[in-house]
């Protein structure tokens, strides 16, 4: 059933164009940011909705879900890694895109993208009126440590520690204030999956050392997880610093946050 089912096209309030530079969703810096459209900005919408990405290289829109659409995403210009994890194989892959490109998550799927170069314009669109999303800052903000650590035989004041300075949604990641002060690690690749990108012109750029800052005690290597008999195909670090507000967003407790 369309979105606009009930819509009365003959209303001088039916809305049939829209300027998405007017709709902040979140800002980090000049370089980062993301506008939205959804049916709560343009009313004839439809089973339609968008995020417009703007990033730097090596900033991230963190891991999340999107519980209620399937999410398609179009490389505009620059350069990004897709990365999605598949439930029914267990397979973290990692999906690289340029101009033209386009890279596809199912809905619910856990997934985040990192820009590999600086200028990189990327396009969500979402089967939707109204995308909503549950973020990983979130999750590991608003469960108590206590439970983290009890679940995963963990160290409780290392967790708290560890997970302390989360406070909002990160959004767009590393946060503006993150200092590590350490050297780029040779690790932090997301490397491309095996899985053959059908189109007709080679992917120049399959990808690059992100320009952030990484250490090896931060990252995870390419061990085989025996719960899951999975070799996974890349290494990531896990960030830990205060985090900057976020504009424009409505959170719905028990159903994330809606754009």
């Amino acid at each position: 059933m369309l979105a606009t089912s009930n819509m009365d096209y003959t209303s001088p309030n039916t809305e049939f164009t829209y300027d998405v530079n007017q709709n902040l969703l979140f800002k980090k810096d000049e370089r980062n940011y993301i506008n939205s459209l959804s049916i709560e900005q343009l009313n004839t919408l439809g089973n339609t909705s968008l995020l417009d990405i703007f990033l730097s290289t090596g900033n991230v829109v963190e891991p999340h879900i999107h519980q209620n659409a399937t999410e398609l995403v179009y490389c505009i210009s620059g350069a990004a890694v897709v990365s999605l994890i598949n439930p029914f194989t267990n397979e973290l892959l990692n999906f690289p895109i340029t101009p033209g490109q386009v890279a596809n998550v199912p809905q619910g799927w856990w997934h985040y993208e990192i820009a590999t170069v600086d200028d990189t314009h990327l396009l969500a669109i979402f089967d939707a009126p109204v995308p909503e999303a549950i973020f990983g800052s979130d999750i590991l903000r608003l469960t108590p440590p206590s439970v983290l650590a009890h679940t995963y035989c963990l160290d409780e004041a290392q967790v708290q520690a560890t997970l302390a300075p989360i406070q909002k949604t990160v959004f767009i990641g590393p946060p503006a204030d993150c200092v590590t002060g350490v050297s780029t690690s040779p690790n932090a690749v997301c490397k491309p999956n095996n899985q053959a990108n059908n189109q007709p012109h080679v992917n120049a750029q399959p990808y690059v050392q992100l320009q952030t800052s990484l250490h090896a005690e931060h990252s995870y290597g390419d061990a085989v997880n025996p719960a899951y008999e999975h070799l996974p195909n890349a290494s990531y670090m896990l960030p830990t610093s205060n985090y900057t507000p976020y504009t424009m967003q409505r959170q719905l407790i028990g159903n994330g946050w809606r754009y």
